[in-house]
């Protein structure tokens, strides 16, 4: 098998299992969390940066002002994002994370279109009535939005769309995301540790070392599909990303027991319809695009 489908599956994988990580650090407060994956992120891409020799190529790509205030937004809309993760997670609702990660990619796939005046076939647009749909259905039958599945799929498809019009790779763009949020994080988690409501060195030798792997967890990932990346067809990526948003449903449903009614089954499979429906599109779009370039 092909080493990029490898790391793909690696990559989602390993974002499907965070929320068996994060939940062995429930007694963390999420902001804490988040402070600390941002501090032990930004270390472990400077020293993997350093180790490959290219700190010369961040710092000149970096240290510029416009890239700066791109980068500034992107650092926003990851904090949200993962912060919202987070918290959700240790909140009792990770089925409710997964809904939004399904969507996550329609939602991208229309930002596409208002934002870089891309076009979709008629079909897919199907798969995006489908998939609202299936959200306002959701919204109907529980009297309330579901705001935690809305604000990660908003708040990530946001962010790949400033990715898009990005200048620097994934590599050198999480670095200077999270060493915008550095001093921001760093504050903070002083801040509570002065107050006594630090968690770090205070709440045990395992919590510290989960703490400080946060940044461990975050980069490998990223570093595994950004290799996929230039290995395997944008197209196998759009299929292998669902690994993660299902592996997130099961732990929630098996592991993690939590409330799945035949109300909410009706409302995810409207969303997962909709992804077949795309997925499928999205293939025979592609094979019959490969049968006209290949010669006769």
């Amino acid at each position: 098998m092909n080493k990029g489908i490898w790391y793909a599956i690696g990559a989602y994988a390993s974002w499907g299992l965070f929320p068996i990580y994060w939940k062995l650090l429930h007694h963390v407060p999420a902001l804490q969390l988040i402070g600390h994956r941002i501090i032990w992120s930004f270390l472990a891409l400077v020293v993997f940066i350093l180790f490959i020799r290219q700190w010369t190529g961040f710092r000149s790509a970096a240290f510029n002002l416009h890239i700066f205030y791109v980068y500034l937004i992107a650092a926003v809309l990851i904090g949200i994002n993962w912060l919202t993760y987070v918290w959700a997670v240790n909140a009792c609702h990770i089925v409710e994370t997964s809904l939004g990660y399904f969507i996550n990619p329609l939602l991208s796939v229309s930002l596409g279109v208002f934002f870089l005046h891309e076009h979709l076939r008629p079909r897919q647009w199907i798969s995006i009535g489908l998939a609202a749909a299936g959200i306002l259905f959701l919204a109907i039958v529980h009297g309330s939005i579901p705001w935690i599945a809305l604000t990660l799929a908003f708040s990530f498809a946001f962010y790949g769309l400033v990715k898009k019009i990005a200048p620097l790779g994934s590599l050198y763009g999480l670095t200077l995301e999270t060493g915008i949020l550095l001093l921001p994080a760093l504050f903070y988690l002083l801040i509570s540790d002065v107050n006594g409501t630090g968690a770090f060195l205070h709440t045990g030798t395992m919590a510290d070392i989960l703490l400080a792997g946060a940044g461990i967890v975050t980069t490998i990932p990223l570093l595994m599909f950004a290799s996929a990346a230039r290995r395997i067809p944008l197209s196998l990526i759009g299929i292998l990303q669902y690994i993660s948003p299902t592996l997130q449903f099961l732990i929630g449903v098996l592991i993690y027991h939590e409330s799945f009614t035949f109300i909410q089954f009706i409302g995810y499979a409207i969303v997962w319809l909709a992804l077949i429906l795309f997925g499928l599109e999205s293939f025979f779009a592609y094979r019959a695009q490969i049968a006209v370039m290949e010669p006769e």
